[in-house]
């Protein structure tokens, strides 16, 4: 029987090849971490017991069929396989991205059906995890798997930083941001600081997809034509979202404090700043979906991996996220659903 309020958190392992399994035993190595909540890994007893012989981790854990055999108090272990894996640290391997599909496509089919609460997934190679099945990343997969709107957002306590466009190349960007793909962004990231993060009547900034925001036309007129529209329009709506702002000094001038949030046009136009600004204890929280996901700020790191060099901090923030997000999204509905508490709200 679980506790009450004790959090049921998946995990799926990631490339077996980099450090995700290293990061996440790391942080769960520390005993404490099992009174926030209940941990279940995807992947199997075999892979778990060389990982943690191969980096000399000193954990125990506990073997099961299935995640609503999570026993509390201890780190469970799904064993979604039965063979033993061919692990090469470092490589970027077929069989690698083989076992990251297994372990995330059983992660999710628990969160789907309930048998965990929250997900936190470990780092994968979007290369080797290709397959006739799967032609996806992670935010693509649980945007088809969950309902929703995804959003990919970057979080701190203090910055958080969402994405209009996320992997599309920088020549394609431009023509993908339209006035409704912004809408849906802006809907998304305000919905998510209100349920997620508790922001009552959260503000929003906007970056410009240009330099200088296109300097009045001169570099490009996306912003003049694209944005600037939109923004006065949802403005005018009651929507508190500025700009667009010019990027280049927009992080350095400390600007973003002023905000909530920050939706960013295109990838390294946010992550940039983001991760610069972070120092590696920044969360990846793909808001908009049913379900809880975040993960870590970091990929594989094939180039420690096996060295046990690998720092947990962005996994273990991953962890405290989604737990956080997990509660403040159950007490967000409580609320709303009650029509007292909701006059209460709106005072």
């Amino acid at each position: 029987m679980q506790e009450e309020g004790k959090i049921k958190l998946g995990i799926s392992i990631g490339d077996l090849n980099g450090i995700g399994c290293e990061v996440v035993l790391k942080t769960f190595e520390d005993a404490r971490m099992l009174d926030f909540c209940t941990p279940v890994i995807f992947a199997s007893n075999k892979t778990i017991s060389f990982q943690k012989k191969e980096l000399n981790l000193d954990i125990n854990y506990h073997g099961i069929a299935d995640a609503s055999k999570a026993v509390d108090g201890k780190i469970n272990v799904v064993n979604v396989w039965k063979e033993i894996p061919k692990i090469n640290f470092g490589e970027a391997t077929k069989e690698g991205g083989k076992y990251a599909i297994q372990s995330l496509r059983a992660a999710v089919d628990a969160l789907k059906n309930d048998t965990i609460d929250a997900l936190v997934t470990a780092p994968i190679n979007k290369n080797n995890i290709q397959a006739e099945d799967f032609k996806f990343g992670h935010t693509d997969f649980l945007a088809q798997e969950l309902e929703g709107e995804s959003l990919m957002f970057m979080v701190t306590d203090e910055l958080k930083v969402g994405l209009l466009t996320d992997h599309v190349a920088v020549k394609d960007v431009s023509a993908a941001i339209n006035a409704i793909l912004i809408r849906d962004k802006v809907r998304t990231i305000e919905k998510s600081l209100q349920m997620d993060f508790g922001i009552r009547a959260p503000k929003v900034a906007m970056l410009g997809i240009n330099p200088h925001s296109g300097d009045n036309g001169i570099i490009g007129k996306e912003d003049d034509e694209v944005l600037k529209p939109v923004i006065k329009e949802m403005s005018d709506a009651g929507h508190l979202v500025f700009g667009p702002y010019s990027a280049d000094s927009f992080f350095g001038s400390d600007a973003y404090k002023n905000f909530d949030a920050i939706l960013a046009a295109y990838h390294d136009q946010g992550l940039i700043p983001f991760k610069t600004l972070s120092f590696g204890k920044g969360v990846n929280f793909t808001a908009g979906l049913s379900k809880v996901r975040t993960s870590p700020d970091h990929g594989t790191a094939y180039e420690i991996a096996g060295k046990g060099k690998a720092d947990p901090s962005s996994f273990k923030e991953a962890v405290f996220t989604a737990l956080q997000i997990f509660k403040n999204r159950k007490e967000y509905m409580e609320l709303t659903k009650n029509p007292l508490q909701k006059q209460r709200i709106r005072r």
